[in-house]
């Protein structure tokens, strides 16, 4: 933390042909910000001041070559690259892969070496960023593999918190893939963030099905029956409050989410495509399961709006208070529970 006790949060800038940057611009245009948090940006001077430009922002940026050398109450930006950047808004290109990827090595191993207390990532462009040094689905397996732990994706609210079983997978890979030990890894990981990082001591899960009516016995598929439903057993006599396999689209549809704390869909869009749908602009992505923290906005690049002044700070502001809430949330359970009788 910074001297006034403050976190400090990493972020990473994403496509800078995206809304990235004019996001981050706008959130830290309200200089109260500033009372929650120290902003690191890692990106460069030229880049920021582009985005400036075409928002006709008057913010102060610090920019700095080393991290000790961060100001308390201004953007710092910390200068990844020093060469002018051909800047493109809304184009899909090799540069804004190239210089999305400096930026988030740059801010993870700030992260890894505790210059930064939690990373705020801004949206990439999962094909433009693949190349020889970036070979992942996504940021949340890319972040599992340059940090400790099992990851979970969660995407959530103040009132749903929805996890997946599989994550960037082909649909048709899910039903191999999924195995009892999986969603065991994963319960487990749900559970246990649920108690570290949003104070819940004893966290209410559901499970959803896999097939369309949960199999309808057998007649739709046969995974409900001879997976999940043992599965499910085997935790409960664990004495985790786990529950289900629910069919999805009656538990979206009658709101039973509302009774859980926290819900582990089979799939990606099993999971995301209800989520989304009730609270798009409003949630947030958080990598649960690493021992840093990450969160990002609940959205992509937004291509068709890049540079228009059009982009939404919302859910990028709220991942920034999520990450702070869980940050401290995080360490407050480690201290109370770092001296904990055997």
């Amino acid at each position: 933390m910074t001297k006034e006790g403050k976190i400090k949060i990493g972020i990473s800038i994403g496509d800078i042909n995206g809304i990235g940057i004019e996001i981050i611009l706008k959130t830290f245009s309200d200089k109260r910000m500033y009372d929650f948090c120290t902003p690191v940006i890692f990106g460069s001077n030229n880049s920021i001041s582009f985005y400036k430009k075409i928002l006709n922002s008057n913010i102060q940026t610090h920019t700095i070559t080393d991290l000790n050398t961060i100001s308390d109450d201004k953007l710092n930006v910390m200068s990844c690259w020093k060469e002018n950047v051909d800047i493109t808004p809304g184009k899909s290109n090799e540069i804004g892969g190239k210089y999305a990827l400096i930026s988030l090595n740059a801010a993870v191993k700030a992260l890894k070496v505790g210059k930064i207390e939690a990373l705020l990532t801004a949206p990439i462009n999962k094909e433009n960023i693949q190349s020889d040094d970036f070979n992942f689905a996504g940021h949340t397996e890319f972040l599992e593999a340059e940090l400790k732990g099992e990851s979970l994706m969660i995407l959530m609210t103040d009132e749903l918190r929805v996890g997946l079983i599989t994550g960037h997978i082909p649909v048709a890979d899910i039903s191999k893939t999924i195995t009892p030990k999986l969603i065991k890894d994963k319960v487990n990981t749900l559970y246990q963030t649920l108690k570290q990082d949003f104070e819940i001591s004893k966290p209410k899960i559901a499970i959803l099905g896999l097939n369309p009516h949960c199999g309808d016995k057998g007649v739709i598929g046969k995974e409900d029956d001879e997976i999940i439903r043992p599965t499910i057993k085997e935790i409960q006599e664990e004495g985790k409050l786990v529950y289900g396999p629910y069919a999805a689209d009656g538990f979206f549809g009658s709101k039973t989410y509302k009774q859980y704390d926290g819900v582990l869909a089979m799939y990606h869009d099993q999971g995301l495509a209800p989520f989304k749908s009730l609270s798009f602009g409003k949630g947030v992505n958080f990598t649960a399961g690493l021992d840093k923290i990450r969160t990002s906005p609940d959205h992509g690049t937004a291509y068709e709006i890049a540079g228009q002044g059009k982009a939404d700070e919302s859910s990028f502001k709220e991942a920034l208070f999520k990450a702070i809430e869980i940050y401290k949330k995080r360490l407050n359970y480690l201290k109370l529970n770092e001296n904990s009788l055997k």
